[in-house]
């Protein structure tokens, strides 16, 4: 029996007027399905990542190996991204998703299995969580590249809000989730988990008819990269999206380099206390998804980055007083919702100026820009919290981030009274 196609957005009718409720994309059906699924997935990597760290703990205590767990998951980002992306605009994108999650299926299955035997090593943990994140490296471009395939251009920010939606809610309670699983039966169960949600987004897949769209196939391999990085270059609205995506990521990197201090240390919380902070990030997030189409149409994209960022500040500068639990779980909230409220507006500017035969590329790009400012930020604002002090570090961090939105904010006055990259 074949499998039934789910309409995509050339199956609906047009409206004469955009439907300006946050949730408008999910009335095309595709894209519900997928956002279904994405949570699922999501819940999974979240579940994997206690696991992951919890099983290293258990494998080699020592501090190099239990964070080079997050290492081995993130480092194909950072060194991948871009050749990734070229492959992601060469080969069929529906292909190139089902190929990446029979790996990930494939990965998290073999260390589900050696877990549950017994027969896993630190090492081979560190090797299968290292193929995890190259297929996740794939994953994730394929994906981001993909969404305006799936909505209507004047709901593209609005669909990648969502789907930060979906990231933050299995942020929120996918570490509880995970580790009452592995309470109740060991890491191996994560895992298995995490498979689990591989498999729901492999049937999606096999759902989905997607539309021929122009691609790079015809060119080799070294042109098709020279084209992609030649259209960043020289595309106004990219070049300044990345300087700005690398102008608040530097300094907003120090939220996740040094929480962990600020819960042990300042608040002198455990684990369940960290997890609140995590979980309180999350739920800014969700919040802030809800009046962000409304704020692009009422103020303009270049307006919400800079008020967004200056936002951003006021929470760092604020955790860095903090020394009771409400002052914390304030500040966490008001960062995370500028958090999301920054990154996704800069994510749809990217998008929306992308050709989708240079999709993957350049959004390849925008990941790429984003992995390095996010790892040398952690660096230097973990290197300056040990000089001086986690409190001075974080200042510092806001006083930067004031400079971003000023500098943000002067480019926004002389564009004009709004810029707007989703025609409301």
């Amino acid at each position: 029996m074949s499998a039934q196609r789910i309409p995509g957005i050339s199956d609906l009718k047009p409206e004469p007027i955009d439907n300006p409720s946050p949730w408008a994309p999910l009335a095309t059906p595709i894209f519900r399905a997928f956002w279904l699924v994405s949570i699922v997935s999501n819940l999974g990597t979240w579940i994997h990542e206690i696991g992951a760290g919890w099983l290293m703990t258990s494998l080699d205590s020592s501090p190099e190996m239990v964070s080079s767990v997050r290492v081995a998951m993130s480092l194909p980002m950072t060194v991948l991204a871009i050749p990734a992306g070229v492959l992601a605009d060469r080969i069929d994108r529906r292909r190139l998703l089902i190929l990446t999650q029979w790996v990930l299926l494939a990965t998290t299955s073999t260390l589900a299995s050696l877990t549950f035997t017994g027969a896993i090593t630190a090492w081979m943990l560190l090797a299968l969580t290292f193929v995890m994140g190259l297929g996740m490296v794939l994953h994730i471009l394929t994906w981001q590249s993909t969404i305006p395939e799936l909505v209507p251009r004047n709901q593209l920010s609005r669909a990648i809000s969502l789907g930060s939606i979906s990231f933050n809610l299995a942020r929120s309670v996918g570490p509880a989730i995970g580790g009452v699983l592995i309470a109740i039966a060991g890491p191996w169960i994560a895992f298995a988990a995490n498979a689990f949600s591989f498999g729901a987004v492999l049937f999606v897949l096999s759902r989905w008819q997607r539309e021929t769209t122009e691609s790079s196939n015809g060119m080799t391999y070294r042109r098709s990269l020279g084209e992609g990085i030649a259209y960043v270059r020289r595309e106004p609205v990219m070049k300044q999206t990345l300087v700005r995506l690398a102008m608040f990521m530097l300094p907003a990197s120090a939220l996740w380099a040094l929480l962990p201090l600020v819960a042990r240390e300042r608040l002198g919380w455990d684990a369940d206390g960290f997890g609140l902070l995590v979980t309180t990030v999350g739920g800014g997030a969700v919040a802030a998804a809800w009046g962000l189409h409304r704020l692009h149409v009422r103020i303009g994209t270049d307006w919400t980055v800079a008020i967004s960022t200056a936002v951003f500040a006021g929470g760092m500068l604020g955790i860095s007083f903090a020394v009771e639990a409400v002052g914390a779980v304030a500040s966490m909230f008001v960062m995370g919702a500028s958090w999301m409220t920054t990154l996704t507006t800069l994510n749809s500017n990217a998008q929306a100026t992308l050709p989708n035969q240079l999709r993957a590329r350049g959004m390849s790009c925008y990941l790429t820009v984003m992995a390095i400012s996010m790892a040398g930020g952690s660096t230097i604002w973990g290197q300056i919290a040990g000089a001086f002090s986690v409190p001075q570090s974080q200042r510092i961090a806001a006083g930067v981030l004031v400079m971003a939105a000023i500098f943000v904010g002067v480019q926004a006055m002389q564009a004009g009274p709004r810029s707007d990259h989703e025609h409301a």
